[in-house]
């Protein structure tokens, strides 16, 4: 098999040339061929639009379903497609009706909004949320399972996890964890938000309830394309905050076979509301044919292999600290730093950015400040260079580190590092 030309393949994506984009955990660009079809779609809409969405849009829409199906290695009768894993995780907390008293479980580094919304519905419905700490350091996936399985007890009726942790971009053991939780009688429901292209799926084989996904990261997908794999039978608790045209489905249609939208009376339900653009969800086929044509394997390994350049580079100096995981198992594409007491993790972002065009992430773990480099198909080692020498700059040793406010420059200033 050829070598792949990887700076030939980042030329086929819509870049900032001025910008290293180091944040596709946050959010990817579009490669070529996606931003041209979404674009497409939406002259179509913009010209003539109810023959687009009477007539184009149904088996546009099938398509996009089987094959982002076939992809997370799921069924297309049960994935609902939304706007991203935020929307699909909403609708799963208002619509489950849990016993109470009970707990729901979360881990201790799922994402803030996350937490809220199970807040919300567990004040809703007269359950508690507890957290589980996750090991700081696992040294397998068996340590993990071994953390999450003793806090589950008889109280508990949710189990809630990211698939990928987003503050450290650890890949939590998926299959084992919901397979622990089914055995115990317990829902699982995963926030896939970082799954879809940065880890391999299956999800006929993985014993989740529910799988919310997003797939403007990784996937390199347009803003807008998100979705919700249910398990058999989970599918008939679940009821939109909308009343729309799927509302009442006709009586003589299988509610979970295939029907004249591009989609089924059960799915229609869930995502009709009302007149929307849709164009996102259909130009799904061309962002999986594009990772497809260079092969996800070496996609994989390239964004491995730069997050190992990351590790090796930024370990230990200025007083990072890894804080993803080292077992293969455990990572991927995004690699997180405990940063050096002092160092202020929002104005350090906004430096980074206004001095030097660098897009990266800051997080937090336990009140801990956090910097996470993502790498993808696109970056290259360049840019992982030039993101060692701005930490040099803005966080050595040699020099004060970046203090609140510090992020702050003038436009003159801003002017003067950006242009060079």
């Amino acid at each position: 098999m050829p070598e792949i030309d990887w700076a030939l393949v980042r030329g086929r994506v819509l870049l900032d040339p001025t910008a290293a984009h180091l944040n596709a955990g946050s959010g990817g660009p579009l490669p070529r061929p996606v931003f041209d079809r979404v674009s497409g779609f939406r002259a179509h809409l913009a010209a003539a639009p109810m023959d687009f969405l009477l007539r184009e849009v149904p088996p546009l829409l099938w398509t996009a379903r089987e094959r982002l199906a076939r992809f997370l290695g799921g069924d297309p009768r049960r994935l609902v497609l939304t706007t991203n894993a935020t929307a699909a995780v909403n609708l799963v907390a208002s619509s489950l009706r849990l016993p109470a008293p009970g707990e729901i479980l979360l881990t201790d580094q799922e994402y803030a909004p996350m937490r809220w919304c199970w807040e919300r519905a567990a004040a809703r419905q007269g359950l508690t949320v507890r957290t589980v700490a996750l090991p700081e350091r696992p040294t397998g996936p068996g340590d993990v399972v071994d953390v999450v399985t003793a806090a589950m007890g008889p109280r508990t009726r949710l189990l809630f996890f990211s698939h990928v942790l987003s503050p450290t971009g650890t890949v939590l053991p998926l299959a084992d964890l919901c397979a622990a939780a089914r055995e115990r009688g317990v829902v699982t429901v995963v926030d896939g938000a970082q799954g879809p292209g940065f880890t391999p799926l299956s999800l006929a084989d993985v014993p989740c309830d529910y799988y919310a996904g997003s797939g403007h990261k990784w996937l390199l997908a347009p803003t807008g394309t998100g979705f919700l794999h249910f398990a058999g039978g989970r599918g008939e608790a679940l009821s939109p905050p909308q009343v729309s045209w799927g509302h009442r489905p006709p009586a003589d249609h299988p509610p979970d076979e295939r029907d004249g939208f591009g989609s089924t009376p059960r799915l229609r339900v869930l995502e009709c509301e009302g007149t929307r653009d849709l164009t996102p969800w259909l130009a799904l086929p061309e962002a999986i044919d594009f990772q497809a044509a260079l092969g996800h394997d070496r996609v994989a390994a390239r964004a491995r292999a730069l997050a190992g350049a990351v590790r090796d580079r930024l370990s230990g100096r200025h007083g990072l600290r890894p804080a993803t995981p080292e077992h293969p198992a455990l990572h991927g594409g995004m690699t997180a730093f405990h940063l050096p007491e002092g160092v202020d993790a929002t104005a350090l972002r906004h430096a980074l950015w206004h001095r030097r065009r660098i897009e990266v992430a800051t997080t937090e773990w336990a009140g801990r400040p956090l910097l996470r480099v993502s790498t993808h198909l696109y970056n290259t080692e360049a840019e992982v260079e030039r993101l060692a020498e701005a930490l040099e700059e803005l966080v050595g040793t040699r020099r004060d580190p970046v203090r609140p406010g510090q992020e702050s420059l003038s436009r003159d200033e801003i002017a003067e590092k950006t242009s060079t």
